[in-house]
C-alpha cells in the first residue's frame, strides 16, 4: 500500500473525508499522478493543519502546530537559518538535553542526517515532529525578528559587560562607556522598533527576578516580548535615559523625558518615565505616533446617537465638556477628535497638555512644565489673556485648576478637559470634592462622557460562538433592559444570542483581537440635572431621572457592541470590573 492510499485511509477512518471524496481523489491520483495531498488541498476537502496531522499519523511521528506559539529565540538559533532553509526543519522547544525539531518532510533522509550531525556536534538529542508550511514559515520569521538581533548583540554585550567574580570586587564599570556600547544601543533600538511595528502603545522595561523583562502593551493588554540577562538591565535603562536627556547619575527619584525617533516613514514620540525600585530602575515608554491623522468619532466606536449629542454640545458658546475614564481609556484621542471638529478659522483654540500627544494644525498647543512653575493652573491663567474661544486643559487634577476652569466657562469660554472617575455620574461629586461651589458647577457643566476601550475581534478569524445557558440568560435579561431605541436593530427573538470571538490567527498573533473600540456613556446636563447639582446631587434622584430619560450606561453600550460583533462578552466583563 502506497503513502497516498494510507493517507486517504487515515482521513476516511477518522471521518474527515467521505467515501465519495476518497474515491474521487483516488481516481484523480491514478489519472494525473498528482499526490493525494495536493488533490485534497486543491479540492478544499481538508485544511493544511489537518492534513499535516494525518501525515504525522502516517509517519508515526507527533504533530506540532507552531503558529502563534511563543518560542525561545535561543532554541530557534540551535539550527542556523541556512540549515533551516535547506532542511526545512525548525527547532522550537528544548527540555534538558532534548530538542524538539519540526520538519516539513520527515522522510527526507538527507535533512534528518544533517540535523542528527548538528545535534551530535552540539551535544543534544532530537525529537522530530511533523509540521505544516504555515508553522514552518511562522518560526522561520523569528530569525528576522527581535530575538536574533538581540541575541547577536547580547553575545557581544556578554563579553563586555557581564561581571566576572574578580570584577565584581572592583569598582563598577564606567557607566558612560557601557551605554555607548554598540550592543546596548542596538538592543534598545530593536526594542523600540519592534514595539512600533507591533502596534504597541507602551513599552515596559523592568527587573524580573534574575532577568530583565521587556513587555509591550498591545490593544490594552501587556505581553512579555523579550527576556534579557539581568546584568544588561542597568545598561539598557541608562541608554534610554541618554536618548531622553535624563540624568544618568540620578537613580533615587522618578524622571520624565521624551524621545523622538523616525521609524520607517513615521515620526514617533516616546514619553519616557523612570521609577526607582528596590535595587534597580524601571522604564515605561508611551508611544505617540505623530504621523497618525485625527480619527472621526464614528471610527472610535461612538454610536450615531452619541455623535449627534456631541456635535450639538460642542457648538455651545461656553460651558464645560468633560471626559472621564482610567489611564489608557482613550480620553485624549476623543478630546482631540472633538477639537478637530471645531478647528475653524473663526475660532481660536488653545491647549495645555502634559505632554502634547497629537499635533493639530491651527491649534495653539502648549506643554506644561511643573518644574519651572508652568502648571495647568498658571497656564490656564495665561491662556485667558490670549483671547481664546475654546480652551483644552489636559486634566483637572486639583482644586485650583478646577476653579479656574469653571470661572473660564462662566466668562464665555468653552472648556474641554478630562477627569479620573468611574462613570459620567462621578464627575459632579469629584468636582465638588475639589471645593467647587455647586451653583457655579450647575451653571457651567454641559456634558460628561465616560469611556473605556474594548478589544475588537479580529475580522480575519472571527467566528460565532455559543454562550453557556446560565450566562446567556443573564446577558439576555440585561440586553432586554436596554432602551429599545438602542437595540431595535438586533435579532433577539431567536433561541440563542448571536455572539462572536476570534479563533486566533497570524494577523492577531493568536489572540483573537486586533484593534480597539470605545464603549461610552453620555450625560447631557439639562435644567433638571443642573437643579439637582445645586441641591447636592442626590444620587437616587439622579439615577431615577437617568432611567426615565432612557440613557445608556457604559456596560450596556459595551454589551451592544458585543452583540453587534465588535467585541466579546469576555471583554464586556473585563471592562465592567475596571
Amino acid at each position: 500500500m502506497n503513502n497516498d492510499v494510507e493517507l486517504l485511509d487515515i482521513l476516511l477512518q477518522s471521518g474527515h473525508i467521505t467515501d465519495e471524496q476518497y474515491q474521487q481523489v483516488l481516481k484523480e491520483n491514478g489519472e494525473t499522478k498528482a499526490s493525494a495531498e495536493k488533490l485534497l488541498l486543491k479540492g478544499k476537502m481538508v485544511d493544511e493543519e489537518l492534513l499535516t496531522r494525518a501525515r504525522g499519523t502516517l509517519f508515526g511521528m507527533p504533530y506540532a502546530d507552531l503558529v502563534g506559539k511563543k518560542v525561545d529565540v535561543q532554541v530557534v538559533n540551535l539550527i542556523s537559518k541556512p540549515v533551516a532553509e535547506n532542511t526545512k526543519a525548525i527547532a522550537f522547544d528544548r527540555k534538558d538535553n532534548v530538542v524538539s525539531v519540526g520538519m516539513l518532510n520527515p522522510r527526507d533522509a538527507m535533512a534528518t542526517q544533517a540535523i542528527d550531525f548538528l545535534a551530535q556536534a552540539s551535544n543534544f538529542k532530537v525529537k522530530y515532529h511533523v509540521i505544516s508550511n504555515a508553522s514552518y514559515s511562522y518560526i522561520l520569521k523569528k530569525y528576522e525578528e527581535i530575538g536574533k538581533e538581540v541575541a547577536k548583540a547580547l553575545e557581544v554585550a556578554k563579553e563586555k559587560f557581564q561581571p566576572t567574580p574578580k570584577e565584581e570586587a572592583k569598582a563598577e564599570v564606567n557607566l558612560e562607556e557601557i551605554i555607548k556600547g554598540a550592543p546596548v544601543s542596538r538592543i534598545v533600538s530593536v526594542i523600540i522598533r519592534h514595539a512600533v511595528d507591533g502596534g504597541a502603545s507602551d513599552i515596559h522595561i523592568e527587573p524580573f527576578g534574575d532577568e530583565s523583562r521587556v513587555r509591550y502593551r498591545v490593544d490594552g493588554v501587556l505581553r512579555t516580548s523579550l527576556r534579557l540577562p539581568k546584568y544588561i538591565h542597568n545598561s539598557v535603562v541608562s541608554r534610554v535615559k541618554v536618548l531622553a536627556n535624563l540624568k544618568l547619575d540620578e537613580t533615587r527619584v522618578p524622571q520624565d523625558g521624551r524621545i523622538r525617533e523616525t521609524i520607517g516613514d513615521k515620526i514617533i514620540d516616546f514619553r519616557v518615565s523612570t521609577l526607582p525600585l528596590q535595587d534597580a530602575e524601571k522604564v515605561v515608554m508611551r508611544i505617540l505616533d505623530t504621523s497618525k491623522g485625527v480619527p472621526l468619532l464614528e471610527q472610535l466606536g461612538f454610536r450615531k446617537e452619541y455623535v449627534d449629542i456631541i456635535k450639538k454640545e460642542i457648538r455651545k458658546p461656553h460651558g464645560m465638556f468633560l471626559i472621564t475614564g482610567p489611564t489608557g481609556s482613550g480620553k485624549s484621542t476623543t478630546l482631540f477628535t472633538i477639537l478637530n471638529m471645531r478647528n475653524e478659522e473663526v475660532v481660536n483654540i488653545s491647549t495645555l497638555e502634559d505632554p502634547v500627544e497629537y499635533t493639530i494644525k491651527g491649534v495653539n498647543q502648549s506643554q506644561v512644565r511643573p518644574e519651572i512653575g508652568f502648571t495647568f493652573a498658571s497656564g490656564l491663567r495665561a491662556l485667558l489673556r490670549q483671547d481664546p474661544n475654546i480652551i483644552m486643559v489636559g486634566e483637572v487634577r486639583d482644586s485650583e485648576t478646577g476653579e479656574l476652569a469653571v470661572h473660564a466657562a462662566l466668562t464665555g469660554h468653552l472648556i474641554f478637559s478630562t477627569l479620573h472617575t468611574n462613570d459620567a455620574l462621578g464627575v459632579v461629586p469629584r468636582l465638588m470634592d475639589m471645593h467647587i461651589e455647586p451653583f457655579l458647577l450647575a451653571a457651567t457643566i454641559n456634558l460628561a462622557v465616560a469611556q473605556r476601550l474594548a478589544r475588537k475581534i479580529c475580522e480575519r478569524c472571527k467566528t460565532q460562538v455559543a454562550l453557556p445557558p446560565e450566562v446567556e440568560k443573564g446577558i439576555r435579561d440585561e440586553v432586554l433592559a436596554i432602551p429599545e431605541v438602542y437595540r431595535s436593530h438586533l435579532k433577539l427573538d431567536g433561541p440563542n444570542l448571536v455572539v462572536f470571538k476570534g479563533r486566533g490567527c497570524l494577523r492577531c498573533n493568536d489572540t483573537g483581537y486586533a484593534g480597539r473600540v470605545a464603549a461610552a456613556e453620555l450625560m447631557p446636563f439639562d435644567e433638571y440635572l443642573r437643579e439637582l447639582i445645586t441641591k447636592g446631587f442626590p444620587i437616587d434622584k439622579v439615577k431615577e431621572y437617568i432611567k426615565e430619560k432612557k440613557f445608556l450606561n457604559l456596560r450596556q453600550d459595551a454589551l451592544l457592541k458585543a452583540l453587534e460583533g465588535y467585541t466579546t462578552i469576555e471583554e464586556v466583563m473585563r471592562l465592567s470590573s475596571e
